[in-house]
């Protein structure tokens, strides 16, 4: 079920990890591959599958298949389909995905309560992009996070 404050943790999900330009030049980041840019969106055009692109992300040959609104991989999409009978990789399914993810992180009772930064560090070992993920790729600032979770409608409390 998507309430309001899951609803805006997942927007907030997207927008760090895509960022509120390329959520606007896309189908709000449902068909964005890892290494999209505004002014170069790499975009995949069906999602009748995850579009397993490798993409090298970084001049240390780091490569990565992420796609979709929350930068999913091919082998997480292809355990999480099978794990929840997804049919394919639209928009329904990656929000079924990134709700599992954050269910599996043991964060949803924190997004229902508010508890917006204690959601944040839970789900930090999922998605590269939020404060203190440690996988040496850009992070976004705690404090921008919550005020991207309150312009999305969610209700933070401290």
């Amino acid at each position: 079920m998507i309430n309001q404050n899951r609803q805006a943790f997942l927007d907030t999900l997207a927008a760090s990890e895509i960022g509120a330009a390329l959520l606007a030049k896309s189908d709000n980041g449902y068909n964005v591959i890892v290494g999209s840019t505004p002014s170069h969106p790499n975009l995949f055009k069906s999602y009748a599958d995850h579009p397993r692109v490798l993409v090298k992300i970084s001049s240390l040959g780091l490569k990565s298949s992420a796609a979709g609104r929350y930068q999913i991989l091919a082998r997480y999409y292809d355990a999480y389909k099978n794990q929840l009978g997804l049919p394919d990789f639209s928009p329904a399914s990656q929000d079924k995905i990134a709700l599992q993810l954050i269910k599996e992180c043991h964060a949803l009772e924190d997004i229902d309560a508010g508890h917006i930064e204690h959601a944040l560090m839970l789900c930090a070992s999922r998605w590269a992009s939020l404060p203190n993920a440690g996988y040496g790729q850009r992070e976004n600032k705690l404090v921008d996070l919550k005020s991207c979770f309150v312009n999305a409608g969610g209700v933070a409390t401290v």
